[in-house]
This record gives structure tokens, C-alpha cells and sequence, in this order.
């Protein structure tokens, strides 16, 4: 069961951390809004702007200004959270990897490696929240604004909704909010139990190692005893 839950958890672990990297460079996070007069796919990401023609597939980008330029704050803080949640999961899967018990790193010590696992997922835990937090907000954002524009009959020639990216951020973040469940909870259970198991086996080997003193002392006063009588008689002489 153990061997399970670690390969569940790396499987998820892994696209988890594919989608949030994926999500982050990618430039679907704003698509225009279907319309049979439109003959191009405007789509806007974190980082730049591509126009894609609709008949013969050709896609020109735009990059934004530097980093160092103004933006809006929706866009840089969506970008510190979701760079932030590629690092965490990323670090989180490495971790992982290490502990897998296929994985010879440190095979004399299971606890140890269990730990790794452990750490790991509260790795992937934590890199859920911002990831699920700037997906969620900059998807609420585009719609809040769509729909303001739609309720108030303004039309300002395009209109966005959340594409591709952001879906793919948001199933990262639950990826990893899964993963790191997996790994926090049912393999912190097998902790215990090692954990027990390898304090049994501590108490066996004390036992063992205090019952051969005994017997070592109970051979040892003869031996003594002679060696005392041997130096009495040499003192006397």
C-alpha cells in the first residue's frame, strides 16, 4: 500500500508541476470571446500578447514592456504567485523522487526517507495555494469584467474569457493540493507504524545485547578468580 501511495502521489507530483510551469509561460490566460466575424484568436498571457489567423494558422506575438514598467496589479501578482507555486511544486517533486523507495538514496534508512516523502507533500501543499489563488483571481477578474461590459451594453470591439492557461493552473493547484495529501496524511500513518516497528527491533537487539553481558559476566568471576589467586601466591612469594 505504501508503494502505492508513492507512485500516486509522484504521478500526480509530476503533471501537477508540468501544468503550473506550463500554465506560467504559456499566453492563453485571456482568449476573445467566440464571434463568427472575428478571422484571428486574440490570446493574452502573463507575459505577452499572440494574434493567431484563424485561416492559415500564422501567429504573431508581442512581448510587454519590462518587468521594471508598470503593469497592472492583477498581472504582477498573479505572475509572483504562480512563479513562486512552479518553484515550490518543483522542489516538492524532486523531494519526492528522492524519497521513493526504488530510488537508491539512503536504502539503509526507511524512516528517513519516509520523512522526505512527507516534507514533500507539505511542499506541494503549500505550492497549491498560490497556485489555485492566482489562477482562481485572474479568471474571476476576466469575468467580472466581461460581464460588467455585457450588463451595461458596452462593446469595445473584443471581449475576453479565461482560456487554456488558467484551466491548466487551476488543475495544477489541485493536483497538488491532491499529491500533497496523499503524502502528508496516509504516509505520515506509515511513519508510525515504521516508526514502531523499528522501535521493536531497537528493543529486541538491547535485549539480546544485555542478555550475552549477563552471560559474559557469569563466566567472567572464574577466570577473575583464578587470576587473583595466581597474583596472591606471587605477592606471598
Amino acid at each position: 500500500m505504501k508503494f502505492f501511495l508513492q507512485y500516486v502521489g509522484c504521478f500526480f507530483a509530476f503533471f501537477s508541476a508540468g501544468f503550473l510551469i506550463t500554465s506560467t509561460w504559456t499566453d492563453c490566460w485571456m482568449v476573445n470571446a467566440d464571434d463568427s466575424l472575428e478571422v484571428s484568436t486574440k490570446c493574452r498571457g502573463l507575459w505577452w500578447e499572440c494574434v493567431t489567423n484563424v485561416f492559415d494558422g500564422i501567429q504573431t506575438c508581442d512581448e510587454y514592456d519590462s518587468i521594471y514598467a508598470e503593469h497592472p496589479v492583477k498581472l504582477v501578482l498573479t505572475r509572483a504567485m504562480m512563479i513562486t507555486a512552479d518553484i515550490l511544486s518543483g522542489f516538492g517533486f524532486l523531494f519526492l523522487v528522492l524519497g521513493l523507495d526504488c530510488v537508491k538514496f539512503l536504502p539503509d534508512e526507511p524512516l528517513i526517507k519516509l520523512r522526505i516523502c512527507v516534507v514533500s507533500g507539505v511542499m506541494l501543499l503549500i505550492a497549491g495555494l498560490p497556485g489555485i489563488t492566482g489562477s482562481v483571481w485572474y479568471a474571476v477578474d476576466v469575468y467580472v469584467e466581461r460581464s460588467s461590459l455585457l450588463f451595461h451594453n458596452v462593446f469595445l470591439g473584443i471581449q475576453y474569457k479565461f482560456g487554456w492557461s488558467c484551466w491548466l493552473g487551476m488543475a495544477g493547484s489541485l493536483g497538488c493540493f491532491l499529491s500533497g495529501s496523499l503524502l502528508t496524511c496516509c504516509m505520515y500513518l506509515f511513519r508510525e507504524t515504521s516508526s514502531g516497528r523499528l522501535h521493536s527491533a531497537y528493543s529486541l537487539r538491547k535485549g539480546y545485547s544485555s542478555a550475552a553481558t549477563v552471560v559474559t559476566n557469569v563466566h567472567l568471576p572464574s577466570s577473575q578468580t583464578a587470576t587473583s589467586k595466581m597474583y596472591a601466591v606471587d605477592t606471598r612469594v
